[in-house]
């Protein structure tokens, strides 16, 4: 009985070892990721000189937004009873698209007068945040750097890869959203 409990011993304190962790096949150092911001960090001083160039050469008064990108009201409306766009608010507008070095990409005849419902349906960060500094009745020019704009992807049409635009908005009306 002593020779079968000594050999339960020792099964159970060899055979009881736990797993060693497996190893990875292959580690990554993140060069891939160091590069991209490197390259990106590249592409936003570049284009930032590009605008800031453009604004120098215009004798407009930009105004530089919180969310990156520069502007000017070609049609301020001083009226403090006029809101601004909210969540869910119809905002009726017009614009157009050029390229920073002003040729149009897209007039406001071809892309005809539109309706948003502020922040439910899909548009460019660029414009979606430019038409919640708006009043109805404004009109105001953006300098979108890229990623304000269609980044990387481009619109797959006109606008291609990682191109800054300057883009003029009017916005004819603003219906305020009537659900709580």
């Amino acid at each position: 009985m002593n020779k079968l409990l000594t050999i339960a011993l020792v099964l159970l304190a060899f055979g009881c070892k736990t797993p060693e962790a497996r190893r990875p096949v292959s580690a990554t150092s993140g060069s891939f990721i160091d590069a991209s911001v490197e390259r990106n960090k590249k592409l936003n001083a570049k284009e930032k000189a590009l605008i800031e160039n453009l604004m120098k050469q215009e004798e407009q008064d930009y105004i530089a937004s919180e969310s990156g990108f520069w502007y000017y009201y070609n049609n301020k409306i001083e009226n403090d009873s006029l809101i601004t766009p909210a969540f869910g608010d119809i905002v009726n507008y017009n614009y157009n698209v050029k390229g920073i070095n002003g040729n149009t990409i897209y007039s406001t005849e071809e892309i005809k007068t539109r309706t948003y419902a502020m922040d439910k349906e899909e548009l460019f960060t660029g414009l979606r945040e430019g038409l919640k500094l708006m009043k109805s009745g404004e009109t105001a020019t953006f300098l979108f750097p890229s990623q304000k704009a269609y980044g990387y992807y481009g619109d797959e049409n006109k606008i291609g890869s990682n191109v800054p635009l300057i883009c003029e908005v009017t916005i004819n009306s603003i219906t305020q959203n009537q659900t709580p």
